[in-house]
Formats: C-alpha cells, structure tokens, sequence
C-alpha cells in the first residue's frame, strides 16, 4: 500500500467513476483501476460494487475510506508543517504542561516570546499524569513543562525556570491567616483537602507521619480548580505550591519544619535538529526573570 493508492481510492470514493477519479488524480483510468484492484488484493476483499452506472461502496469500502480520510488529513498536516519550515513561514509548536503547573507565572513569557518570535505559534495541552520527558522523545510534545527535571538524558535539553515552596493554603480571612508560620499541630485542626494530582504527595504525607499526625482528608481531587474553590469558599486548607493559586480569595503561609519545593523545568530535544524557533525560546526562558 502507497499513498497513491490512497488517493486513488478517496477520489474513486468521492465520485464513484473510475474515469472522473483518475482525472483527479492525474493518471488513465487503466493506471486508477489497476491501482485500485491491487488495494483490493491488499485488503483481502471489494471496495466497491462495479454496477455499470450504480457502483457504490462495499461495507469494506466505506470504513477503509474513513481511515484513509484521517490518514489523508494527516499527511496535509505533515506537508503544510514541512512547507512552513522550509519557506520560513508559521512555526507550530506543541507544548504540554503538567496539569499542577498554573499559567500565572508563564502569562507574561509567552507574550515575551510571540513578540520576539511573529512566526511561531504555540499549542499548550495539558499532560496526563503519566506524561512527561518520553512524550518530548516520541515527538508527541515538541517540548514540555514539567514540575521537576527528568532523569539525566543526554537526547533532552533541560531548562531550570524557577523554583517555589509547598505552603499552606486558606481562605483570605481565615483565623491562620495571623501566623507568619503554621505548625503542623495548628494545622491538624483543620479540615484537609487533599491534591490527588500532587507529584509531591508521598513526601508530604510522609513529613506529617513523621511527626505523628495524622491528615484526614474531607475531600479530595486531582482537579486543581476544584481543590482551590473548595479553600478559597470555607474554612478547608491544603498544600500547595507557591505560585499555583489561580483562584481569587485564597491566602498561603509556610508550614513550619516543612521544607519541601519543587523546580519547575522545561525540556525539549537536544541537538541541531530541534527547531530554531525552540532553541531561541530556550534560551529566552534561561534569561528570563522569573
């Protein structure tokens, strides 16, 4: 199978006259139909009814022609991607951020690097909880943001942007709200949220285990926004980092004894082969005041 063939096919499909579809395509119709019967052979069955007048699709036919249609629209994506880089036009790049990372600290880069960079565009998706560096390797993410480094890699290009602490969140308002530091005792009286999502979750339980006490969570979730209505709108508290509150009303204060942060980094693929575009936004994001 080639991807002639698909063509073929999806023309032939499309009309349903071999003689119109090989105009389409630009070869004879003995060419189109021969094509066509070696597809045929491939599959191991009709794609169409040869009816004189009424051919018409084979149920074979019409789901190989779905699959074809995805495969078409995504060898247009491949050609328009390649046709862009080699004529120096848009530049489409795919970043994926870990879902515990909030956009309040990226809001300004991104502006900083679409200024500087007119030709590129960026589409930002969130990672699923097992997604990460090997997702930048497959070529699935041109690069990622992760919340902390990837294991030593010489294909990965790593970038440290910023580090920030795990504190205590509450309501603006809230009685805790009077210390500088919150003991984990003061703490304990508080209905708990926990944050399913966190990647620092194991250490954190473990550091209150450490000292004996016990958090009993009285809600949990792995969606950030939910967690962070829930503490802003009563008297619940949570940990969280520093620079991930994305909703209004909610105040933080360090927990005391506990010294856990993270390093937000962002990583592409290393080398000559990675996109100009990419290598410049890198060396933006390692001058960037953070």
């Amino acid at each position: 199978m080639d991807i002639n063939q698909i063509t073929y096919f999806l023309h032939l499909a499309d009309t349903l006259n071999f003689t119109e579809a090989a105009r389409r395509s630009g070869v004879t119709q003995p060419s189109l139909t021969k094509s066509i019967r070696k597809l045929e052979e491939e599959l191991g069955g009709p794609l169409l009814y040869r009816d004189g007048k009424d051919s018409r699709l084979t149920a074979l036919g019409r789901e190989i022609q779905t699959e074809f249609m995805r495969i078409d629209a995504g060898l247009m994506n491949v050609r328009e991607l390649a046709e862009n880089s080699v004529r120096g036009r848009k530049r489409v790049l795919s970043i994926g951020v870990a879902s515990t990372i909030a956009p309040n600290a990226f809001a300004s880069f991104i502006q900083h690097v679409l200024s500087q960079l007119p030709s590129v565009e960026l589409n930002v998706h969130t990672l699923a909880a097992d997604e990460g560096a090997p997702e930048v390797l497959s070529g699935k993410y041109d690069a990622c943001i992760l919340p902390t480094a990837p294991k030593e890699n010489f294909k990965l290009a790593v970038q440290p942007l910023f580090r920030e602490r795990y504190l205590l969140a509450f309501a603006k308002g809230h009685p805790l709200a009077r210390f500088d530091e919150i003991s984990a005792e003061e703490m304990a009286h508080e209905p708990f949220i926990d944050r399913l999502a966190c990647e620092f979750h194991s250490q954190i339980v473990a550091h209150f285990m450490d000292r004996d006490i016990l958090m009993y969570p009285r809600f949990s979730s792995e969606r950030e926004d939910w967690v962070q209505h829930v503490v802003a709108s009563g008297n619940a508290v949570c940990i969280m980092p520093e620079r991930s509150c994305t909703v209004a009303g909610i105040d933080a204060r360090p927990v005391a004894t506990m010294d856990i942060s993270r390093e937000v980094v962002l990583v592409t693929v290393s080398g000559n082969g990675t996109p100009a575009e990419l290598r410049q936004i890198m060396g933006m994001a390692a001058a960037y005041p953070w």
